[in-house]
């Protein structure tokens, strides 16, 4: 990240994050400090000639005698098409506006600054042959936080992200909507205000900006900087519930994990060792007869621990495909045009679908241990209410809990694993990594939701423990919720407090809370 602001000095944009794509690779860890705000970009002069002679080459390539695909040819089957150097204006043009037929619920406006991010910093490899100006107006765009308007359904995954990727086109050719502080409107409209001018888009441009994963990768890196941050607070709220439920510590010993050395189920053990350090609770059950836990307690280091690990595989792909060139073909230095298959979306197809099942699975066994609180487990009160019969208790949110891990178990059926090929056959397999990413980010959104249920749950448990006092890191965790969620004597909203404790957990408030007591976890 760049922390000088001297070539944005005169934008009204506050909160933004600055990228210098000059500055080595980008990383999940900066996306997070920039995540859900406006991005600026920085470019330095020596990447923009390599920009520049990548796109003289394409103009020369262009207008050469021989056959370039893309830049002198027709596009998929149409490959064998010579199209002329006066119509390679139109080609790329008349290649925007047809594929441009994406369906279905508009991109968040994070996605959306993600996949323009992306992009330009694919492009800023100077092989793609996509020239400043063009670049530029990207750029321009994001200072003004203008957003093209882009549905989240009909990429495949292969040749890219092609109809999301044409609708952030759009708006540079002067078409399309676009949204502006939340306001929907035509591009031109936006484009005026700003005092940004459509571009012309030369040879191979227009296949440059479409060919390419940053759809996908745009909700990959999303996915994975919240799923990075949730599969800590899993651990809290997990703790809190070992809390609640008078639970044994001895699953977490060291030397069990030792024997079976998978490194996020050590890192989970550690966690809920930490957590629960100076904890009453556990010493005042340290001799009961209750030897072992459900599973759903006792095997919190092992499931947590997988998910930790799919999470830290998937960030290792996904930050390699963030950094990488994925349009085709490919313009080397030497005039070589070479066509591969950069484009297409298996490797995160895969680990999508891979991360849809860790979340699901986080989602599954949280809604287990809010049914065990809820059943009564070690002398809590049935339902976690003392005067049950007048009043239901925590009944129907764990009711809630299951529906939506009944949503992630369908869900998390894999995309990658379907092929349907199109472009009369010459695009014969493709990733559909799309539907992977944007049915991931569902599950996500609902294994938040079933875990901010068990977090409320878990403080309601461990009120019937008072005056015991928790181990440091579920009293951090307690005490952040009862500031906004009051203990429960009597059925009441529990609807509202779903979405208190929702807030909570997206905000980091409980996370922080903690940290501010242990510094660190993993």
């Amino acid at each position: 990240m760049d922390d000088s602001l001297s070539s944005h000095k005169n934008l009204e944009i506050t909160g933004a994050a600055l990228f210098a794509l000059d500055a080595g690779p980008l990383t999940l860890d900066a996306l997070d400090s920039a995540l859900c705000r406006p991005v600026l970009v920085t470019i330095a002069d020596p990447v923009w000639s390599k920009i520049e002679a990548s796109a003289a080459r394409c103009r020369k390539i262009a207008g050469g005698d021989e056959p370039a695909y893309g830049i002198n040819t027709g596009f998929g089957n149409l490959c064998t098409k010579r199209i002329g150097a006066d119509e390679v204006e139109a080609l790329q043009y008349n290649l925007i506006v047809s594929h441009a037929v994406g369906v279905g619920d508009v991109a968040p406006d994070g996605i959306v600054r993600w996949m323009m991010l992306f992009k330009i910093k694919a492009l800023t490899h100077g092989v793609s042959g996509v020239s400043k100006p063009t670049i530029e107006c990207l750029i321009r765009m994001l200072e003004h936080d203008i957003l093209p308007v882009i549905p989240t359904k009909g990429s495949l995954g292969a040749s890219g992200d092609l109809a999301p990727l044409a609708h952030m086109v759009l708006p540079m050719l002067g078409l399309g909507e676009v949204t502006v502080d939340g306001t929907r409107m035509p591009a031109p409209e936006a484009f005026a205000k700003a005092k940004i001018k459509p571009v012309t888009l030369g040879p191979k441009e227009g296949l440059g900006l479409i060919n390419g994963t940053q759809f996908m990768c745009s909700y990959a890196a999303t996915i994975l900087v919240r799923a990075r941050r949730l599969i800590k607070h899993a651990d809290i709220i997990a703790a809190m519930t070992m809390e609640g439920t008078r639970a044994s510590i001895m699953p977490c010993d060291a030397r069990l994990h030792a024997l079976r050395p998978h490194p996020g189920a050590i890192e989970t053990a550690e966690n809920i060792i930490r957590l629960m350090a100076n904890s009453e609770i556990l010493e005042s059950h340290a001799n009961c007869l209750r030897v072992q836990d459900p599973y759903s307690i006792r095997c919190v280091p092992q499931v947590h621990g997988a998910i930790r690990d799919a999470i830290r595989h998937a960030a290792d792909v996904v930050e390699r495909e963030i950094n990488s060139v994925t349009d085709n073909p490919l313009i080397f230095d030497n005039g070589d045009v070479i066509s591969g298959g950069s484009f297409h979306g298996e490797p995160l197809a895969l680990v999508l679908d891979y991360l849809a099942m860790a979340l699901s699975e986080l989602a599954s066994i949280s809604e287990r241990r809010t049914y065990l609180m809820l059943s009564g487990i070690d002398e809590l009160p049935t339902l976690l209410m003392e005067n049950t019969g007048i009043n239901s208790g925590f009944m129907i949110t764990q009711y809630t809990a299951a529906a939506l891990v009944n949503e992630n178990k369908v869900l998390a059926s894999p995309a990658c694993v379907d092929s349907i090929p199109t472009s009369l056959g010459q695009e014969d397999h493709v990733s559909m990594g799309a539907t992977s990413a944007t049915k991931c980010a569902r599950i996500l959104e609902n294994v938040e939701t079933v875990l901010a249920i068990e977090m409320m749950c878990a403080a309601q448990a461990m009120d019937f423990r008072l005056p015991l006092e928790p181990g440091i890191g579920p009293r951090a965790a307690h005490a952040q919720v009862r500031q906004v969620i009051a203990h429960a004597e009597k059925d009441g909203q529990f609807g509202q407090d779903i979405q208190a404790s929702l807030k909570l957990l997206r905000d980091q408030e409980v996370l922080r809370a903690v940290l501010d007591q242990l510094k660190s976890l993993h």
